[in-house]
């Protein structure tokens, strides 16, 4: 590999590549402000307490960690809400709840590369925090699916999978797990999709020996609807939550992409409620998003106790989606309107147009290499332009001005000093 590469793990964007991402990031802002949504920021960098307070010493092994010249130990920060709950923490019950935040950042987690998962990435977080209800997880897995629809996807390209902590919580007791047998089955049942069934079996059997407490639990697992669970253990705070929530979603309109899923349990240990992750309809990928409740997060870093959920959605997956349905943005013009010039060695004139353009809040360009008109057009193809206006020749010495419409080809002759209105005009014509 040359020493000049990019570093494992990580992307090149060239302009051609930042369309799609400016696309995402640019959708993701337009549904964040409809749903009522503030944006917020963080360091790249955190103390690495941050993380091993609520994770243990052994996540420092999926982070970009190190020490500073001070000697403090700090890390790259792998994830956004670490850094939420201490911002919220900080600030205490001056804060103003409901919290209703987002952010977009770039993270970086030191994980085994695979199809989906790179190791600096962009995420979109949404949060809402001093809302115990439910409805604030309806609110934030509805604004999840309009993530997604508002790039284009819909029903049958993806579905969101709904379970709950407590409810596995209630159900593994029930079955007979010790309590502090859990967080072990819960970390094998987050990579269940990702181990061969007989590799399951037998890790399930070194996690639950009990033969008799095993088949219970794998009648938990084997449970694939509401209706299932209520067979097993009908009553139960959790299984209210769940049931309110799909109410809730079929009130939002968006029952469609609603399942429920007994497996979903997300490997982060703090999720303590309702937890779900979003994945394509052929499931040929990782998730696309996940989230959930995360109610003691903020009291452990010194903060008041706060009710919290949110959610997640990478850009890479997502990207790879996006590709493989076909539903990619066009790629926009690097400037709307380029000025040829007659006068190839005296660019003044050209100068003088673009600029009362750009004073008008117009992108405009023209050739700083200038050359004849034909090598001027092939660069206001290459700038993508909408608009050619050519400057200098007859038309300047009436004191006029033409216009190309670079996608119909139409002409015309404007007076100079009405150029930056027929532009305008053009343009809003164009959309």
């Amino acid at each position: 590999m040359s020493l000049f590469a990019a570093p494992k793990g990580t992307r090149d964007f060239y302009p051609e590549d930042m369309v799609l991402r400016e696309h995402i990031f640019k959708s993701w802002e337009r549904t964040c402000r409809r749903y009522g949504f503030e944006p917020y920021d963080a360091p790249v960098f955190e103390h690495l307490e941050l993380y091993t307070e609520k994770s243990g010493a052994e996540v420092e092994n999926q982070l970009y960690a190190f020490e500073d010249k001070a000697g403090r130990r700090i890390a790259l920060r792998p994830e956004m809400t670490p850094s939420l709950a201490r911002m919220v923490a900080a600030k205490g019950n001056s804060v103003g709840y409901p919290v209703r935040w987002y952010s977009i950042p770039k993270l970086f987690r030191y994980e085994k590369m695979q199809k989906g998962r790179l190791r600096e990435f962009f995420q979109l977080n949404m949060d809402i925090l001093g809302i115990a209800d439910t409805g604030a997880d309806a609110e934030l897995i509805a604004a999840a699916i309009d993530t997604m629809r508002d790039l284009g996807l819909d029903s049958s390209d993806f579905s969101v999978h709904v379970s709950s902590r407590n409810l596995l919580v209630e159900l593994f007791i029930h079955a007979g797990v010790a309590e502090d047998g859990l967080p072990a089955l819960y970390a094998l049942l987050d990579k269940k999709n990702k181990l061969p069934p007989e590799e399951f079996e037998r890790q399930l059997a070194e996690t639950v020996s009990d033969e008799s407490v095993r088949a219970k639990v794998e009648a938990v697992l084997s449970a694939s609807s509401l209706d299932d669970v209520r067979k097993i253990n009908p009553t139960g705070a959790a299984l209210a939550e769940l049931d309110k929530l799909f109410v809730l979603m079929l009130a939002y309109g968006m029952s469609d992409f609603m399942e429920f899923d007994i497996g979903i349990v997300r490997g982060l240990a703090y999720y303590t409620g309702i937890v779900f992750e979003l994945f394509d309809k052929k499931r040929t990928m990782r998730a696309m998003a996940g989230g959930g409740r995360y109610d003691k997060l903020v009291g452990r870093y010194g903060g008041p106790d706060t009710p919290a959920t949110g959610f997640a959605v990478g850009d890479v997956v997502l990207s790879d989606l996006l590709r493989d349905k076909g539903i990619l943005p066009a790629a926009t013009p690097r400037a709307d309107v380029f000025v040829c010039t007659f006068a190839k060695d005296n660019p003044a004139s050209a100068i003088k147009a673009v600029q009362a353009l750009r004073a008008a809040g117009i992108s405009a360009e023209f050739s700083l290499k200038g050359g004849n008109i034909g090598k001027q057009m092939k660069s206001a193809d290459t700038a993508r332009s909408r608009i050619t206006a050519f400057v200098g020749g007859d038309e300047e010495a009436r004191g006029e001005i033409k216009l190309k419409n670079m996608a119909s080809g139409e002409e015309k002759i404007v007076p100079v000093a009405e150029l930056v209105l027929v532009i305008r005009n053009l343009l809003d014509d164009l959309g």
